[in-house]
């Protein structure tokens, strides 16, 4: 039950480690069926008989999860930026794509000091870009 008392304190525990400027394209909640099938399909790991798997082995599995994998799939649709391959998108793609954008926007605006620091990092932008030296 390793693996319940890390869900339910997981605020305490670190996530996969990356930078502050780094995206994330899962919610290892609202995820977690997606995690759990792709840890089968690519390992023939059954999380739910796994209770004494360490955290950070946990985290090892899920970060070398590839595309192949149910969670591998819906990571590779939220993170596209290619223009064409958006558009080529079939509506179910298009949907996963386009809720997982809304998802993000809505969580932004949920936390104001976020929202701040993001309007001032596009302020610095403008400036360098217009010869303002970032000096906002």
């Amino acid at each position: 039950m390793l693996l319940c008392r890390i869900w339910n304190t997981r605020k305490r525990l670190p996530d996969f480690k990356r930078s502050n400027n780094e995206e994330s394209f899962y919610d290892i909640r609202e995820d977690w069926a997606l995690i759990e099938a792709s840890l089968a399909t690519q390992y023939g790991i059954r999380i739910r008989q796994h209770t004494d798997m360490p955290w950070d082995e946990f985290c090892t599995l899920v970060a070398g999860l590839m595309p192949d994998t149910p969670l591998g799939n819906i990571v590779t649709i939220r993170s596209e930026k290619d223009r064409k391959v958006i558009k080529n998108f079939t509506p179910s793609q298009r949907k996963i794509y386009n809720d997982w954008r809304l998802k993000r926007a809505n969580k932004q605006l949920d936390n104001p000091n976020v929202l701040d620091q993001k309007m001032k990092d596009l302020e610095m932008e403008f400036a360098r870009m217009f010869g303002g030296g970032g000096n906002v």
